[in-house]
């Protein structure tokens, strides 16, 4: 069943992008939204024989109800269309697959529906609408009630193989009303989620307001279990959340069910079987369901196989094809996606912003900030998340409540960089970086450095060091040049610690656990790893024999096993001379850590003064379709090759050298966002599929 499934979706995916591709070559049919001269279709502005047959069934079918339930509200069957026409709200349903990557899952359909539509509100709110456009015609204005954003989604998922419907209900207010003011942001922490929410005033149309949603039942691809869609938002929600009140109504483009069931305690309890007719009353008896469409095409397959035809039987009245034209959504229209390329929503003590790619200079395209009271008067935290930056700024983060900046990159940056905060104590400062180790020579996996102290930690090393700590002359308080952008000018060290791991190579008693450098007191410090059932390390301290001989005198030393052999005065000069060479060494390493500091301070600052954004995929490889580049290219070439055959001088070859080094970089850089934006979308895509569509994740990443 499953492959009959898959078939049928992989057809209606063929004609999807055959469609797309005509309506691209078309642009009076791609979405826009100031057409106003748009000429609707035939079928728009007429009804058909078939459609002339449903809508008298419907009518029927009203008529009964309203009889027999004078208590409940008239049931949405034959709304009229933009062109005044009535229709079946099944009809107006057209499953449509997208080529688009982004909508190959609920996720990304619902996300690109909630976000690139703006909701016109009931009027009024307790009875439903008299028009329901059709997708397409909401696609070019933009502007939907909630049965019209509702009929988009659930287009969109049948056309991806989901066994959805739209619901014709009841909801909270705030859901109606689009108002999340009172929730906190689903991208806030989890400990800022749980703080007491506020009583609200009870609802005077409580269990009246009327809302649509979508109904996705479990059996469809990966779906397991029944779950709500809420169009507005995007979120999903089990079937019995307490924000959906009641359901009158539910319908595909096969048939439309009315809900027998009560309702008293919402949707609590319902059950979604749709084949009982005890719980689900169908206007179309007999009609064809999803399951028995998947059945009739394994059974001509199976009689195809065997060479069998069976007599057909006579149908029933089926529902008629729909009169909406196949919804083309344009690559542009998910770029952009909000209006004016932007969104603001307002959540409990929460400001969340979104914004288009390349709408900010400075590549912004979610900001969230938070504030300490509910009428957000005074900021608490600004969040934001960037993308196509050229300093590889994914995050940055500004608390005013800790007084700290922090940023995150992405890896591959300069100093192989990931993560830095810089705090104000009331003690000083503290900046804290974390590195991608593995892509460092020294293996730093992080860095702290504060007023008086700087501490490194190490991943991987083969001297298996792992920390290291170094504590600075505290400066002087009236020494105004001494900030977090000068490390440099207060080298003063006193200490410095360091710490190993483990070296099986060794014997416990002769591998070093930790070394002290006492630079003040011209001592060393050396503690060893435990030896095997024991709870006290050996140590030794060495002091440096300024004005005297090396002698015994100079080291003091603790040792742990009784019988093991002391060392030679030979042997422990050697320790000595060692760990002076190691000092030495050590002291050169944390000039360079200060100076690495000075170094990200001073890069980081250029990049904000200076922000460049990668170039779009499209601008930055040129199509065969730009014949004038093409052609430009050519001879640019051509006179390279002039040149090069030239004799030149050094000034010159020195040029030519420069301007070949940077255009291959430009042209490196393009291939490389480009290999990696398809990465991510063959990645999101495998995730959300688990694997099903591996050929479309190749055609992904090999660019078809």
């Amino acid at each position: 069943m499953e492959a009959a499934v898959q078939s049928a979706f992989e057809e209606q995916l063929r004609i999807g992008e055959e469609k797309e591709k005509e309506n691209s070559e078309e642009p009076e049919l791609t979405v826009t939204h100031d057409n106003q001269e748009f000429c609707n279709p035939e079928s728009y502005m007429t009804k058909s024989v078939v459609e002339t047959r449903l809508l008298n069934v419907a009518d029927s079918f009203q008529r009964q109800y309203t009889v027999l339930f004078p208590d409940r509200k008239p049931l949405l069957l034959c709304p009229l269309n933009e062109c005044g026409v009535k229709k079946f709200v099944s009809t107006t349903l057209q499953p449509s697959a997208s080529s688009h990557c982004e909508l190959q899952t609920w996720q990304g359909c619902a996300y690109f529906v909630a976000n690139f539509l703006s909701l016109e509100l009931l009027e009024p709110p307790v009875d439903l609408p008299k028009h329901l456009f059709s997708p397409t015609s909401v696609l070019r204005t933009r502007r939907a009630t909630c049965f019209e954003f509702a009929t988009l989604l659930c287009s969109l998922l049948l056309g991806i193989n989901y066994d959805a419907y739209c619901v014709s209900g009841y909801a909270a207010k705030e859901m109606c009303l689009l108002d999340q003011s009172q929730f906190p942001c689903p991208l806030l922490d989890s400990d800022v989620k749980e703080e007491d929410s506020q009583q609200q005033p009870e609802d005077l149309l409580r269990g009246l307001r009327v809302h649509c949603w979508v109904l996705v039942l479990a059996g469809s691809g990966s779906i397991r279990e029944n779950f709500f869609i809420d169009p507005l938002t995007g979120s999903s929600y089990p079937t019995d959340s307490s924000s959906f009140l009641g359901i009158e109504s539910v319908w595909n483009d096969l048939n439309y069910h009315v809900n027998m069931q009560d309702c008293r305690n919402g949707c609590v309890g319902l059950k979604f079987d749709l084949d009982d007719t005890n719980l689900w009353e169908p206007v179309l008896h007999g009609a064809t369901s999803r399951k028995q469409l998947i059945l009739d095409v394994l059974n001509k397959k199976e009689n195809r196989m065997i060479s069998t035809e069976k007599e057909e039987q006579p149908r029933v009245f089926e529902m008629p094809r729909s009169w909406v034209t196949f919804i083309s959504i344009h690559e542009k229209d998910l770029e952009t996606l909000w209006p004016d390329g932007k969104k603001v929503t307002f959540y409990k003590k929460a400001k969340l912003e979104k914004f288009a790619p390349y709408l900010n200079p400075d590549g912004v395209i979610t900001r969230l900030t938070t504030y300490k009271d509910q009428d957000c008067a005074e900021v608490a935290m600004v969040k934001e998340w960037y993308k196509h930056r050229n300093d590889s700024l994914e995050e940055r983060e500004v608390n005013k409540l800790k007084d700290s900046t922090s940023e995150r990159f992405k890896y591959g940056r300069r100093f192989q960089l990931l993560f830095h905060r810089i705090t104000s104590l009331s003690t000083g400062f503290e900046q804290q970086m974390e590195f991608s180790s593995y892509a460092r020579p020294d293996y730093l996996a992080r860095r702290v450095w504060s007023t008086n102290e700087m501490e490194e930690f190490y991943e991987g090393r083969r001297d298996f060091l792992c920390y290291r700590q170094v504590i600075f002359q505290p400066p002087d308080q009236f020494d105004d040049s001494v900030c977090w952008k000068s490390p440099l000018r207060r080298m003063r060290v006193l200490t410095v610690v360091e710490r190993f791991h483990r070296n099986a190579a060794k014997p416990a008693n002769e591998d070093v656990a930790e070394r002290v450098f006492l630079v003040s007191e011209e001592q060393f410090e050396l503690t060893y790893h435990l030896m095997d059932h024991r709870f006290i390390p050996s140590r030794r301290i060495l002091t440096k024999p300024l004005f005297r001989k090396f002698s015994n005198d100079c080291v003091s030393t603790f040792q742990v096993d009784l019988c093991a052999k002391p060392l030679s005065t030979q042997a422990l000069f050697k320790i000595l001379g060692a760990l002076q060479d190691d000092e030495a060494k050590l002291t050169a390493e944390i000039k360079d850590s200060l100076k690495e500091i000075e170094d990200i301070v001073a890069c980081r600052e250029q990049e904000q003064n200076q922000v460049k954004l990668r170039k779009r995929i499209k601008e930055a490889v040129p199509t065969c379709e730009d014949e004038e580049q093409r052609v430009e290219d050519e001879n640019s070439l051509e006179s390279w090759k002039v040149l090069i055959s030239k004799n030149l001088d050094a000034e010159e070859a020195n040029r030519l050298y420069h301007s070949l080094l940077e255009e291959f970089k430009d042209k490196m850089v393009a291939q490389a966002n480009l290999l990696q934006e398809r990465y991510e979308k063959a990645l999101v895509m495998g995730k959300s599929t688990n694997g099903s569509h591996s050929s479309s994740l190749l055609a992904i990443i090999n660019g078809n």
